[in-house]
């Protein structure tokens, strides 16, 4: 990675402003003062500024309380993105580890793991998503017992899924797929409509219930085991 960039990314300065740092001969990489933006640095060099090291985050995970009205996306657009929540220097290095429908809120992962990102999302590894839907009409025990059994769509079979009644107009639902509207595709076979749809946990990583709406947190080291274990 170019020096300058390195630094922008640490989060000490713009761009222009890290250029000045490193003109005015402030920047030194394994003990040798550099003079050129474009030297290239890794997050294993010794990069110090004025003496003081410069740490630049190689595994970043972030959880996000997605509130509605924002976008899984890293695009810019005329739509708010769940990147625009985040407050991280090296946010531009960030994504989401999958989608949630812009009117969905909960639970969603912001990390720049492209590798463990690729296998938390590979058919192979099942990791179930749990969410809370509210329905329209009133959930059945037969309405469960098909969420259970595998509902069929159009263009696939939902494989079992876990269900639980949490009222006469909500249900907890596990599944481990995660097709285009799938959990509102589900219902609507049984012949009810999703109201609301929140997620609470992906796979073992649940969502920290003090985190509101619109907020993130970094995860803790028990948690990161957590999403590691795939």
């Amino acid at each position: 990675m170019r020096l300058d960039k390195y630094l922008a990314n640490a989060g000490i300065g713009s761009r222009s402003e890290v250029k000045n740092m490193i003109k005015k001969k402030r920047i030194t990489v394994e003990g040798e003062i550099v003079t050129d933006p474009k030297s290239r640095v890794s997050p294993d060099d010794g990069v110090l500024l004025d003496g003081g090291p410069v740490v630049l985050e190689e595994e970043i995970y972030i959880m996000l309380n997605k509130p509605t009205g924002v976008i899984s996306s890293t695009e810019k657009g005329p739509t708010p993105t769940v990147i625009d929540l985040i407050d991280h220097p090296q946010k531009d290095q960030l994504f989401p580890v999958g989608r949630l429908d812009k009117d969905t809120t909960g639970l969603l992962l912001i990390t720049n793991d492209g590798k463990l990102a690729h296998e938390l999302l590979s058919p192979r590894s099942k990791i179930g998503k749990t969410y809370v839907a509210q329905l329209e009409s009133e959930v059945t025990e037969d309405d469960i017992s098909q969420l259970e059994a595998g509902i069929p769509l159009k263009d696939f079979t939902t494989a079992p899924a876990a269900a639980e009644k949490l009222s006469s107009h909500a249900v907890e639902l596990t599944i481990t797929e995660g097709k285009f509207h799938q959990v509102k595709r589900m219902f609507h076979y049984l012949g009810n409509e999703v109201t609301a749809l929140h997620r609470i946990g992906f796979g073992d990583l649940m969502l920290d219930e003090h985190l509101t709406a619109g907020s993130h947190r970094r995860l803790r080291e028990n948690e990161i085991k957590l999403i590691k274990k795939v």
